[in-house]
């Protein structure tokens, strides 16, 4: 009789056993994402005046053309787009005189060259700032 009572509780472990390793190997079948960054307040702002003033020319998808080009990695991008600036510098000159810079691949008197007058420079400082966070 005690033969019988450790094969019945080695019976038991090994099915809680496998049980558990069971469980823990049914995890969800899509990798979890990336967190998203937290944006201050400005780039919140920002954000904001991008999507009514800005998305419906410029995406922020990637690889995504609608007009413009992507803003995806144009922090990156336009810290190396012209010798001397960095890459706020060149955001704002872009913004408020686009034609001084027209990217490869697109034409001049697309953008509209009236953001100086329509922004606020507190409007004009949270755009780029959100803009900077697309590395």
């Amino acid at each position: 009789m005690q033969i019988v009572f450790s094969t019945k509780r080695l019976f038991i472990a090994c099915v809680l056993i496998l049980m558990i390793v069971t469980t823990a190997a049914c995890g969800s079948a899509e990798p979890t994402p990336a967190p998203t960054p937290t944006l201050s307040a400005e780039q919140q702002t920002g954000k904001r005046i991008f999507a009514q003033e800005c998305g419906s020319c410029h995406s922020i998808a990637d690889e995504a053309i609608i007009v413009g080009p992507s803003m995806v990695g144009v922090a990156s991008r336009a810290a190396g787009r012209v010798n001397g600036q960095d890459a706020r510098t060149y955001l704002y000159g872009s913004i408020l005189n686009p034609s001084d810079y027209i990217v490869e691949g697109f034409s001049d008197g697309l953008m509209p060259q009236n953001f100086g007058k329509q922004l606020t420079g507190e409007e004009l400082d949270a755009v780029v700032a959100y803009l900077l966070t697309f590395e």
